[in-house]
């Protein structure tokens, strides 16, 4: 069957037999999961991956692309990685940008399927569809940019390249998948892949889909790109997402030494106002991308030291900054720089330092050296986290499973919902972002809830719950939800003025389908239910749609007006619930479990 956009097939590669069968994609399936994290999902559920253990042979790991990977649209170099997470047991789809995701579909597919376990440690190579697994060779224990330009000069620069470090090798469960500097960061994707015995997967292809407008969509597309650079994405060309810093530490919003407060005094030191005076800065952009947000420091103050320099986003400098009470910049980046090579999720590397910290704090561990503020206790803690030794044992299984091993009620301060360390965002600040993590089927998430736009804007208070969040926080979960499919970059968010007539648009010049602003919010809330669906045939219960006590029991020690409702939440979430069209508790109705089983 022709598909424009598509080619109307995933890959699924079993890794023990080195069988691979194509099996067909249909215009209905496509037309309702797009891509990305929707396709992703309903790959994982036709797999029944939700029963089988994340680092299991049965497990499933997939990589998802998209109908726009390969247009001129601005930011649409995306793939998704889809997987049960070894962190929560829960769903999780992490998205990363660049050439894997164009090299990846022009291979001849619109998704690859891996399940079962190399007999020995591999690099999987896939050219133009064409699949072979290759020994590793002298690649083991090499960290993420190592290993791709060794991989390079061995098969050449037109390959792409996805890694694990150290990290996902000895399945640490926050383990990142690594591609050109960027990665499919939280959940834990690094440690299915390094549970499959894989190391890396280099992809090549030559065969290119057609769009159904094409002359219509690079007209758009040039559109699109004009706006993509004015003023709603100027923070982040100019400074980055780090830009967020200072103005979060204002609000209280900054969290600071394991969430117990909501400002850093230091924080003026790690912002990228300041780094951008004492250090060499550079600017890049992603492929396919006009924006260009990411941007880069070098590592000492004086560049003639060494000539490194680190990529730096917010939520690198949150972590090992100052949710781990760290002052130094230098320290900062230095952390940042070890957990790209090591292949480290950068939240819950920091979340989960920050956890153990309190608790050496509060006397319910016995690792004397591991304290606030310490730069040295902050290398030493992610050096023994990848390789495992000592108390990084315990860090790498995030902080939920070590508070279960210290004991004591500290699971009431670790940073967790689901298992997944919180962002940058702290929950009493922003409650609506506090709703958005506790019924987020990924768990603490700001990137598949948005909500704290609606904290950041006129429509509530963002101190008190209030009736309307539950509304307003399905609003922004929608449309992540559909962007993650499409796949576009998040930072294009304002600068559509209907997003969901623009998306419909695009997707009549990629695809030809007649399609309507309607139909793709009924596809965001499907995908959405998609997710809670394989989460229910996981496990899930509504206990886990929560935030650990602290942010119910404490007020931030210098914001002692913010505190969360405990019964407000519940009464919110319970609305969240029927607003979905699910029960109260939050299961789906019996038409919603059939209409996804039947797809």
């Amino acid at each position: 069957m022709s598909h424009f956009g598509y080619h109307g097939h995933y890959l699924r590669i079993d890794l023990e037999t080195e069988q691979v069968t194509r099996v067909s994609l249909g215009t209905e399936v496509l037309r309702r999961y797009l891509g990305g994290s929707g396709l992703g999902t309903h790959l994982l559920l036709r797999e029944n991956a939700a029963i089988h253990d994340s680092l299991a042979p049965e497990a499933a790991l997939v990589f998802a692309f998209s109908p726009l990977v390969g247009s001129p649209l601005t930011t649409s170099a995306k793939f998704a990685v889809v997987s049960k997470s070894p962190l929560t047991d829960r769903i999780n789809d992490s998205l990363a940008s660049s050439g894997f995701a164009m090299a990846g579909k022009q291979s001849g597919c619109d998704a690859l399927v891996l399940v079962g376990r190399a007999r020995q440690n591999s690099v999987l190579l896939l050219d133009d569809g064409r699949f072979e697994l290759l020994p590793v060779q002298g690649l083991a224990g090499q960290g993420t940019q190592q290993t791709e330009r060794m991989l390079q000069k061995q098969l050449g620069n037109d390959w792409q390249i996805a890694s694990i470090g150290p990290a996902g090798e000895n399945l640490v469960r926050y383990a990142t998948i690594s591609h050109a500097g960027r990665h499919a960061g939280r959940g834990g994707a690094g440690a299915v892949m390094g549970a499959k015995n894989l190391k890396a997967i280099a992809v090549r292809g030559s065969q290119r889909v057609t769009w159904a407008d094409g002359d219509r969509l690079n007209a758009y597309a040039k559109d699109l790109a004009l706006r993509s650079v004015g003023p709603e994405t100027a923070k982040y060309r100019e400074l980055g997402t780090a830009s967020n810093v200072l103005a979060f530490n204002r609000l209280h919003a900054l969290p600071t030494r394991n969430f117990q407060q909501g400002s850093f005094a230091a924080a003026d030191q790690l912002a990228p106002e300041t780094l951008a005076v004492n250090r060499v800065t550079d600017r890049s952009y992603c492929s396919a991308c006009t924006i260009g947000c990411e941007h880069r420091y070098s590592l000492e103050e004086d560049p003639a030291t060494d000539g490194e320099s680190v990529r730096l986003e917010y939520e690198n400098v949150f972590a090992l900054g100052p949710l781990c009470g760290i002052e130094d910049a230098h320290a900062v980046l230095k952390a940042s720089q070890m957990c790209d090579q090591y292949g480290l999720d950068t939240v819950s590397t920091g979340g989960t330092i920050a956890f153990a910290m309190e608790c050496v704090q509060r006397g319910l561990l016995d690792v004397s050296w591991l304290k606030f503020g310490d730069s040295e206790a902050l290398w030493r803690a992610i050096d023994l986290i990848a390789e495992r030794r000592e108390i990084g044992d315990q860090l790498a299984e995030g902080s939920r499973r070590m508070a279960g091993w210290v004991g004591q009620d500290s699971l009431a301060f670790a940073p967790q919902v689901k298992g997944l360390e919180i962002p940058g965002y702290e929950p009493r600040a922003l409650q609506t972002m506090a709703l958005g993590f506790a019924v987020g089927t990924r768990g603490a998430d700001h990137n598949r809830s948005g909500a704290y736009e609606v904290d950041f804007s006129e429509r509530v208070d963002r101190r008190n719950l209030q009736n309307e969040s539950a509304a307003l926080a399905i609003e922004t979960e929608d449309k992540a939800a559909l962007m993650d499919s499409l796949i576009l970059c998040k930072f294009l968010r304002g600068v559509f003025q209907d997003f969901y007539q623009e998306a419909a648009h695009i997707l009549q010049l990629i695809t030809g389908w007649d399609v309507t602003s309607s139909e793709l919010k009924s596809n965001a809330a499907h995908i959405v239910s998609a997710k809670k669906l394989f989460n229910i045939r996981a496990g899930w219960h509504p206990k886990e749609d929560t935030l650990p006590a602290r942010f119910f029991d404490e007020s931030l020690d210098d914001d002692r007006q913010t505190k969360i409702s405990r019964s407000k939440l519940d009464e919110l979430i319970e609305s969240y619930n029927q607003l979905r069209g699910w029960t109260q508790d939050g299961y789906l109705s019996s038409q919603q479990e059939r209409e996804l089983e039947c797809d």
